[in-house]
């Protein structure tokens, strides 16, 4: 006893100087298209495993919508912007985000989830981890989720007839991050959602102070994609302007070079960071996540 009545002035001194043990980071992950916030083989499966592996941790999946049917419509339908603008107003009304956070997109989530950083720093963005995010845009659409594959047709369809018109544009989320490699002129004008975060029309110095502010900014590309077309945009990499066949990574595009959007400075500090996992778009293992992603997050 005597010993033990000893210890106790120790102990309560170590737990002066260590403090309490620190909470995890919260979490706030973006779903992809024809997805929802809470699918349980998805979205829903996501949030359980984060939860599992890091005790404690508050995990926020969004949802675009009053229900899980609207939020996979508006992953079709609503203007990105007003997406990316009611998310902004949900994390910046939510007292737990309130120090801080983990970005992690999935698919079109990726980059929405880039806008939120670099459109809203209030609370902030600490990483972000884009996992299959086309960066660059598509220009092709292989390939959709399979229960949307009436929706995915029509789309096509509409995309061939004029992508870069208002009301596609505003109307249809695909075309915001369509990007036609052989009509340049016409993506920088008239895209109204990835060629303003892109900085194709001007420099904008929030975008690129609000994206530098990132810890890491995390682009994982699948080896085997046959969804994403071109599957370098996962890394930002894009076809050579004028053409459909030839690619160029990130480092040889002229947004790189000209470093619009700082990431040029960011990679040189160690702030990128390209990962590769086998597989086609968004499969991936739960051991590949656990060794891979779940670093990032703690």
């Amino acid at each position: 006893m005597a010993a033990l009545r000893a210890a106790v002035p120790v102990l309560a001194l170590l737990g002066l100087c260590l403090g309490p043990a620190a909470a995890a980071t919260p979490l706030v992950i973006w779903h992809g298209m024809g997805d929802s916030c809470c699918n349980p083989v998805s979205m829903g499966y996501i949030q359980k495993l984060v939860e599992k592996k890091i005790p404690g941790i508050y995990v926020l999946s969004l949802k675009i919508g009053s229900n899980l049917i609207q939020d996979m419509e508006n992953s079709f339908f609503m203007n990105v912007n007003d997406q990316v603008r009611e998310v902004c107003s949900q994390l910046a009304t939510d007292p737990r985000l309130k120090g801080g956070y983990n970005a992690m997109g999935f698919s079109q989530g990726g980059q929405f989830l880039r806008a939120v950083a670099q459109r809203c720093p209030s609370p902030p963005m600490l990483n972000l981890i884009s996992i299959g995010g086309q960066h660059q845009g598509v220009y092709g659409f292989p390939r959709c989720p399979g229960e949307s594959s009436h929706v995915c047709d029509w789309i096509r369809k509409t995309l061939d007839l004029g992508a870069y018109t208002k009301a596609v544009q505003e109307h249809l989320v695909q075309a915001e991050y369509w990007h036609d490699p052989l009509k340049e002129e016409d993506y920088r004008k008239n895209s109204i959602f990835l060629a303003d975060i892109n900085q194709e029309r001007g420099i904008n110095e929030t975008y690129k102070k609000n994206l530098m502010a990132l810890k890491k900014f995390v682009m994982v590309k699948f080896l085997n994609d046959t969804m994403v077309d071109p599957p370098i945009s996962e890394w930002f990499g894009f076809y050579k302007s004028g053409q459909a066949k030839e690619i160029v990574p990130l480092q040889e595009t002229s947004l790189y070079k000209e470093d619009r959007l700082g990431l040029q400075e960011m990679d040189k500090a160690g702030k990128l960071v390209f990962l590769g996992v086998k597989g086609d778009h968004l499969h991936f293992s739960e051991e590949w996540f656990d060794s891979t992603i779940l670093p990032f997050l703690q």
